[in-house]
């Protein structure tokens, strides 16, 4: 099972539900932000249960979902001026047309504009409405005002509008993008590497034998990811080159997409210069000699007798010993089956790099199996020049914090 990082550890969402088809991304919003650590107090506005149930959202954000401005238990001790005040966040997701132009105006005639006008936290919204409307001047004008005002805006994005099969901008941000936004707006984690560029390799690349076959491995991408993330969130403006992934991007990480060793190599000289680079991806050491460009045919019942190939660049050793593009700080990763230290400790010297991380992938690596190419722990050697520090098993997350923190503490 991934171990989903804590990045919302006690932090209070009061999440406001409007009435729009999009109100059902809510339910997977809420369990984003639980699994992050973060509590979620529901308020839905009536049309809301038009679209989903307060029993459904309830259960999901395991507390009472509130619905009512003049109800007598609630109001009591002014219920409402308590929603609005115990909270770190407000989330309107989605924000209607209609919840934009009361919050804009001023107007407070239910429990949620009435939340939103006494708020005294900040306010993130999630609009989501047909195109036509967002686009209409009366939308626009109360979305200059809202921005005035100092709310924040995430989306919406552009593409088909579920109830009406229109295209255009209007959708609703996904849930995911949207816990982004939150995770940048509560994050107070130093910046220690404010204005650095760093740039990381991450997962495999794939080599083309023929137009339907490739060469490739195990790598999965989720630590070189989670050190792009990890830089991020100290700050670091990093450019992750990615090879074929099945996770989601980082937050606030510029990613530039490729398949091969050379895409990869020439996607990251574009990145340069930098302040440090991260060499995480398992790039393929081989790949066809010559790429067929129709599918390969069995002969006979049988394969081709041989598959000639040829050596890639050498990415990280490019760099590492590169006369001008070589970044101050470079870390490359040593993925290893057997003697770790030693094959480990040649290819510090051999690419040039300042440390590399070594790991050990065989299946027997102690560590229940998920030591290996795509698990989701990693028990890990540093290797430098003045010797080797092991660290404990440690999840990915984990890993790439204490690699973060130690870039840091180098470039500052």
């Amino acid at each position: 099972m991934t171990t989903i990082a804590q990045t919302l550890e006690g932090k209070r969402i009061l999440l406001i539900i409007g009435g729009g088809i999009a109100a059902y991304k809510c339910l997977d919003l809420i369990r984003r932000l639980r699994e992050r650590g973060a509590s979620v107090r529901p308020v839905m506005t009536k049309a809301a249960g038009e679209f989903v149930t307060p029993l459904s959202v309830g259960a999901l954000a395991a507390d009472r979902v509130f619905t009512e401005l003049f109800d007598r238990e609630d109001e009591q001790d002014v219920g409402h001026i308590r929603l609005a005040r115990e909270t770190d966040l407000i989330v309107v997701a989605p924000a209607t047309a209609d919840l934009m132009a009361k919050m804009a105006t001023g107007l407070a005639n239910d429990l949620a504009s009435t939340i939103l006008l006494a708020a005294g936290s900040p306010v993130l919204i999630a609009p989501a409405m047909n195109p036509h409307m967002w686009n209409h001047p009366a939308t626009q004008r109360n979305r200059e005002v809202l921005e005035t005002d100092g709310i924040r805006f995430i989306g919406p994005n552009a593409g088909e509008m579920a109830e009406s099969g229109e295209a255009g901008v209007g959708r609703m941000a996904e849930p995911l993008e949207i816990v982004a936004a939150i995770e940048a707006m509560l994050d107070t984690t130093p910046k220690p590497l404010a204005g650095k560029r760093i740039v990381v390799t991450s997962g495999p690349t794939h080599e083309p034998i023929d137009p339907v076959r490739y060469i490739a491995n195990r790598s999965s991408g989720k630590q070189g990811h989670a050190i792009a993330a990890a830089l991020a969130r100290l700050g670091a403006d990093v450019r992750l080159v990615s090879g074929p992934v099945t996770i989601a991007d980082p937050a606030g990480v510029t990613v530039t997409q490729v398949e091969t060793a050379r895409q990869m190599k020439a996607a990251v000289e574009a990145v340069l210069p930098a302040d440090a680079a991260i060499f995480a991806a398992a790039v393929a050491d081989w790949r066809a000699a010559t790429e067929a460009d129709e599918k390969m045919k069995k002969e006979g019942g049988k394969g081709p007798s041989s598959l000639p190939l040829t050596e890639n660049p050498d990415i990280l050793a490019g760099i590492g010993n590169h006369e001008t593009l070589r970044p101050r700080l470079v870390i490359g990763f040593a993925a290893e089956t057997d003697k770790l230290i030693e094959h480990g400790t040649a290819k510090l010297k051999r690419k040039g790099a300042d440390y590399i991380v070594a790991n050990d992938v065989s299946p027997d690596s102690g560590i229940g199996g998920s030591g290996v190419m795509g698990g989701d722990r990693n028990r890990i050697t540093l290797l430098s020049p003045g010797g080797a520090e092991e660290w404990p098993e440690m999840g990915k997350d984990e890993v790439a914090a204490r690699l973060a923190a130690l870039v840091a503490d180098i470039l500052a």
